[in-house]
């Protein structure tokens, strides 16, 4: 089979304008991570002595433990919106709470399956930290740093930007709601991620790559439905 070069702009040209902006964060990305500022804004808040907010009330208590619980409890209300359509988000279709849920566990787990798989340690396990590990990229497949490892993506704004659904499934019925969750999960995400960093738990990069994992599988995750019955109408 034969595929004509000049058909390849076409096919591009076609792409939706969801999976371009996919494709310029992925590149925005391993810019990033090629430039080695991950480490540079790490050295400005961290020293010898470790990280000064490792332990801080507010990052630990406030930031930590209650996004995780403010995360328990958004996967609490779409459940409860799929057990309860009459009373919770009523205009929302069957397909559309399934949808929400099933994108917010398979981010969830992707990030999940991803971190346990990373032999990529936290910052603060660094020897100029106070730590033992030395600096590898989380490209360096195989290399170990020294370090605990499992830190790579970052867990914790995963309990933000698992929820990026929200934003479209509600679009449709509620796009006031849409608007202002899409707005709650993004601004959550970025705190989770500044109070992480702040901890030395994550490097800037670690919850940059959570932001793109949960935005890719949320886009498969809703549109792959509506793929599937075109393609089974076509055949």
């Amino acid at each position: 089979m034969q595929i004509s070069l000049s058909s390849v702009p076409a096919r591009a040209a076609r792409l939706p304008a969801g999976v371009w902006a996919l494709l310029v964060g992925l590149g925005a990305l391993l810019v990033w991570d090629a430039s080695g500022l991950d480490l540079w804004v790490m050295r400005q808040v961290g020293s010898a002595a470790g990280f000064a907010w490792r332990e801080n009330w507010l990052t630990v208590q406030l930031v930590h433990q209650g996004g995780r619980l403010l995360s328990w409890l958004a996967v609490a209300f779409i459940l409860l919106a799929n057990l309860r359509p009459r009373q919770v988000l009523p205009e929302l279709t069957r397909r559309e709470r399934l949808d929400w849920l099933l994108a917010t566990l398979f981010c969830l787990a992707a990030v999940s399956l991803i971190k346990r798989a990373s032999v990529t340690s936290c910052p603060w396990d660094l020897a100029e930290f106070g730590g033992t590990a030395h600096y590898i990229s989380h490209w360096a497949f195989g290399l170990r740093d020294g370090g605990g490892g499992h830190c790579f993506p970052s867990g914790h704004a995963s309990a933000a930007f698992a929820f990026l659904g929200g934003g479209c499934v509600l679009a449709r019925a509620y796009p006031r709601a849409a608007r202002a969750w899409l707005a709650g999960v993004i601004c959550l995400g970025v705190v989770y991620g500044v109070g992480q960093m702040l901890r030395g738990a994550h490097y800037p990069s670690h919850t940059m790559w959570t932001a793109w994992i949960c935005w890719a599988v949320t886009m498969v995750a809703l549109r792959a439905p509506s793929w599937l019955t075109r393609r089974r109408a076509v055949a």
